[in-house]
Formats: C-alpha cells, sequence, structure tokens
C-alpha cells in the first residue's frame, strides 16, 4: 500500500508473505506514500505493541475465528485501487486496448479473491490459474486482431502475475506475440514501461495516480487520487498523458486498504458496514490492529476516526494486513484490523 513496492500502498510494499499484501501495503499506503500524514512518527503507535485510548462507551471484544470478512467501506475512505491496464502509448491502438478491457470486464472483486485463493493457498501456478480463468470466462472469444510483440510486465506478486498472464491469453489469441516478464516493485516496472521496454503493466488506479502525481509535482504534491473511480481515472488519464501512458478500462475489481473482522465477530454484533460497526463498537473493548503507521494515516486510525467517528480502547501493532493482521482477528486479539479487499484469506474454506 505505498511506495506501495509493486503496489505500494500503505507503508510500503512489503515482501510477500501473502501475494497481496506486497500490493495494498502500496496503495493503503499509497496515502501514505502521498504524503499523507497526520503526525510524526515518534507519535504514539510508532513503536511498541499497544496505543491506550480515553474511548467512552462499551466497545466490542476481539471474537477468535477462522474465517475473516471485510466491512463495507460505505462512506468512502480508501481511495479507489481498481485494476487497470496501463499500456505504453505507442502500442495503444484501440484494438490492444479493447482486448486488454475484456479481461477488465471479466473481473470483479470476489473473482479476484478466488484467483488469489488458487494462487497464494492452493499454490497453483499463476500462469494457470489464468489459462483456467480465461477458458471457464470465453475471454478468447471475440478478441479484435492484432500483431506484432508485446511484452507485458508484472510486478513480484502472484495477483499481479496472474493479471498479466491473463493479458498474454487474450492477446495472443487475437494474434500478438506476447511474454509476460515478472520485474519487481512500480519503481523499476513504471520507468521500463514508458520507455517501451514493456509495453503492457496490470496497475492499480489510485496507487499509480499518487506515483505519478509525485513524480510529477513533487513527493508534497497534492493527492489526486479519489474514492470515485471515475474522478480517479481522468487524474490518472492526465499525468498518464505526461509520461506517453495509456490506459484501458478498470476493472470493478479492486485491491484496496480494508478493515476486517471475523465473521464470528461479524455475527455476535451483527454488523457488515464501518458504519454499523462505528454505531454499535466505538468504546474500551474494541481494539484496532494495524501496521505501526496506522495511528499517523490518514486511511487507517485517524480515518477511521474522522470519517465514521469511531473510537478504539487499544491500538495493537501488527502489520499491513500480512499474516500478523490476519492472525491477529483470527486468534481474538484484535477487533478490527487492516487487510487487503483481494486476500486471498477472504475467500473462507
Amino acid at each position: 500500500m505505498a511506495t506501495r513496492l509493486s503496489r505500494s500502498r500503505l507503508v510500503g510494499t512489503a515482501g510477500r508473505p501473502h501475494a497481496t499484501s506486497t500490493r495494498v501495503v502500496l496503495g493503503i499506503l499509497a496515502g501514505l506514500s502521498a504524503g499523507i500524514l497526520v503526525a510524526g512518527c515518534g507519535q504514539a503507535g510508532s513503536s511498541g505493541t499497544k496505543t491506550e485510548s480515553k474511548a467512552s462507551g462499551a466497545g466490542c471484544a476481539p471474537v477468535a475465528g477462522d474465517k475473516l470478512v471485510v466491512l463495507k467501506d460505505d462512506k468512502h475512505l480508501q481511495n479507489s485501487d481498481n485494476i487497470v491496464p496501463a499500456v505504453n502509448a505507442k502500442v495503444a491502438t484501440p484494438a490492444l486496448l479493447a482486448n486488454l478491457d475484456k479481461v477488465s470486464a471479466a473481473l470483479d472483486t470476489p473473482k479476484l479473491i478466488q484467483l488469489n485463493k488458487q494462487a497464494d493457498v492452493d499454490r497453483v501456478a499463476p500462469a494457470k490459474v489464468a489459462a483456467d480463468f480465461a477458458k471457464a470466462n470465453n475471454l478468447t472469444a471475440g478478441v479484435q486482431k492484432g500483431s506484432g510483440s508485446i511484452t507485458v510486465g508484472a510486478a513480484n506478486f502472484s495477483e499481479s502475475q496472474t493479471l498479466g498472464y491473463l493479458y498474454q491469453t487474450v492477446l495472443q489469441a487475437a494474434g500478438y506475440k506476447v511474454t509476460v516478464r515478472t520485474i519487481g516493485n512500480r519503481e523499476l516496472y513504471e520507468p521500463s514501461l514508458e520507455k517501451g521496454e514493456i509495453q503492457v503493466v496490470p496497475e492499480y488506479a489510485a496507487t499509480l495516480t499518487e506515483f505519478l502525481n509525485q513524480k510529477a509535482n513533487g513527493k508534497n504534491a497534492k493527492p489526486k487520487a479519489s474514492p470515485n473511480i471515475d474522478t480517479t481515472m481522468t487524474a490518472l488519464t492526465a499525468l498518464g498523458a505526461k509520461y506517453g501512458l495509456k490506459f484501458g478500462k478498470p476493472s470493478a475489481a479492486a485491491d484496496e486498504n480494508a478493515f476486517g473482522v471475523t465473521t464470528a465477530f461479524a455475527d455476535k454484533y451483527k454488523v457488515t458496514t464501518l458504519s454499523e460497526f462505528a454505531a454499535k463498537c466505538s468504546g474500551k473493548a474494541t481494539v484496532l490492529g494495524g501496521p505501526p503507521e496506522c495511528p499517523q494515516r490518514a486511511f487507517c486510525q485517524p480515518g477511521l476516526e474522522k470519517t465514521y467517528g469511531i473510537t478504539f480502547g487499544k491500538f495493537t501493532q501488527l502489520d499491513a494486513g500480512g499474516a500478523q493482521s490476519k492472525n491477529g482477528l483470527k486468534t481474538g486479539k484484535v477487533s478490527l484490523s487492516l487487510l487487503l479487499s483481494s486476500d486471498a484469506a477472504l475467500a473462507g474454506s
């Protein structure tokens, strides 16, 4: 989530305890990377394990459980990190973009979660995950014919790789000669995309918007990404034009920062949205889990407090949507924790 490494979001871009976590961290903390800081690093919560608060009200104590669920961000705290094809402008013909858009049209977040489960939990190779999905969804039917060589770049986590192979499958059916190359983080692959060393990359709308925004306008640039995907795409299109990039249509699938609970917690307290959580669970017994930066990040604890009016009894330091955050929920250490919206753990058993 940001300098979202590949995805570069929240805190930076993690290594890949979980394929998806690398990205969100990009994203979520993309807000971070966007330079949105509510306080300095040395304040409460930036070190140590727990931060006490003066919350009033009973709150909702953690409830352990094996299954996790994301609470709907019904007031749109997070920016729109929908998946979108990024293309070098020199090869971005209408036919090529239309073919990439077939992938976008076939995806939504629940489907993306299932793809990540196959790759990250079932340990199926991303190329096979993509091939099976393309066949099941008839993605190679009705493609627009094209020709030439295309290199699809992918970041170093399985979600990006699966998406890259989906692009390859559709473009090959259209007549292109396509290779997929795993490169690394955005700082590496974005310049290659500009230069035309690679021609296509699966990207994340809000995170890339802020990456290009800071590149064009400096690290302290006013953020341009928005919770509204149309607004985000307008900003991204304009920024991309400065660097020789064009974009396909954004998918309904998004890999964003999200906040989750166990299904046992959701059932006990009857919460499905963050607004319901705020109404029922603000108070002393409620424990928020997240990365060390969470108490200072606008898209994390301060955002939950400002946008939803949630008060927490404690903050427990975990990680940015990775194994610690998921285990913190499952073992009953925290009530609510930062997750990634497309995390394979949300697929259930």
